[in-house]
């Protein structure tokens, strides 16, 4: 049996109801898994494929789906089904049709919404992977300590692994020791988060609906997710404005933006090397600045 007919065989025990993938096409723009949207004529899906080596970051994504999804704020794709099919690892989701015009401000709410879920510890019942990297959510009740342990920590080890980053590593270090200065007056709580909520992963769907997918979730600072969103731009300023409606940010939130978005940039240095590795050496100097 080849993997459409696996595939549609897992689909049809999923759903109860018999499926055939005989519509298939390929899904442009990502850079970790192939994509296809698959159907039957009257019911279609969207697929992700990976080695099998990789099945479990496609467990973790079916995780953090429910995840967002059990909370009701924002339209999240309904995960159907994750596992191995002739030879490769796969995930199953709802496909949504994109492509509408949405109301910014309305999603700024509801993702000001999604926020207010919140959990005793930072971190989460299980690691998942931002981008590529395995990102690991052992829980803490301080959220310093799971910053320094689980998120800096962790990627600055990858950087020094590399060679090229040891310049990263040792500024870094530095700034691990002193992360207590950008909360001395500021304590958040474990919010749950999208976790890697750049432009590429909200969509508005053909009904105008803010969509977002392709999660790194777990619990933590709520101003994380929203320094994400202007890491590489995409959101509207509306969109901004609907957030603090309802959750208005922390005067530091200037400051430690920079801190979030360092964590990504680290990533991408280790992922893809090239001018992430002086960008994150000046983002480090500039946060270090801050405390002198």
């Amino acid at each position: 049996m080849g993997l459409w007919e696996e595939l549609s065989t897992a689909i049809g025990q999923a759903t109860g109801a018999p499926f055939n993938a005989e519509q298939r096409s390929g899904v442009g723009g990502g850079c970790i898994n192939s994509a296809f949207r698959i159907g039957d004529g009257s019911r279609r899906y969207f697929v992700k494929l990976n080695s099998t080596n990789n099945r479990s970051m496609f467990e973790a994504e079916f995780a953090g789906l429910q995840e967002l999804a059990s909370c009701g704020a924002i339209r999240i794709p309904e995960p159907i089904i994750s596992g191995v099919a002739a030879g490769q690892a796969y995930l199953v989701t709802e496909n949504i049709s994109m492509g509408g015009t949405g109301d910014p401000a309305q999603f700024g709410r509801q993702l000001a919404q999604m926020h207010q879920s919140h959990a005793p510890q930072f971190g989460w019942y299980r690691d998942n992977t931002i981008g590529a990297t395995p990102q690991l959510n052992d829980q803490e009740d301080d959220w310093i300590i799971f910053l320094q342990r689980h998120r800096f920590g962790y990627q600055l080890q990858l950087a020094h692994k590399r060679g090229d980053g040891r310049r990263i590593y040792e500024l870094g270090q530095r700034l691990v020791e002193v992360l207590g200065h950008f909360f001395s007056d500021y304590r958040p709580a474990p919010s749950l988060l999208h976790g890697d909520l750049w432009s590429g992963n909200y969509a508005y769907s053909d009904q105008g609906e803010a969509v977002i997918f392709d999660p790194a979730v777990y619990y933590g600072d709520r101003e994380a997710d929203i320094a994400m969103t202007e890491l590489f731009g995409g959101f509207s300023p509306r969109f901004y404005d609907g957030y603090q409606e309802l959750l208005p940010l922390d005067s530091g939130y200037s400051v430690r933006k920079k801190l979030y978005n360092l964590y990504h940039i680290i990533n991408h240095f280790n992922l893809f090397g090239g001018g992430y590795g002086p960008q994150a050496e000046g983002m480090i100097q500039q946060l270090m600045s801050e405390i002198r």
